[in-house]
């Protein structure tokens, strides 16, 4: 089953599409985050926050969010498993 999930102000992407979700604070990512913005392969859906999600696609491009990747990890899981509530997610 696949769907959009709301990444943050109102960003959507397609869960389908998504390979991994990362913390953007170790050094490799931060050089991945770099060479894609240098061959113009990012979209940035932070509306000018902090960048706390570093989401990979399966087109190479690499979507950053301001959201925690915990949150969009539980987001991810109500998409592809609905009906079942995990733990701490807020209404």
């Amino acid at each position: 089953m696949s769907g959009l999930v709301n990444i943050g102000f109102g960003n959507m992407i397609y869960s389908d599409k998504v390979i991994a979700v990362v913390n953007p604070d170790a050094a490799p990512i931060k050089r991945m985050v770099q060479n894609a913005r240098e061959s113009q392969r990012v979209i940035d859906a932070t509306q000018g926050r902090r960048t706390k999600s570093v989401i990979m696609m399966e087109n190479t491009q690499i979507v950053l969010s301001a959201m925690q990747p915990d949150t969009i990890a539980r987001r991810f899981a109500a998409v592809h498993m609905p009906g079942q509530e995990t733990k701490g997610e807020d209404s």
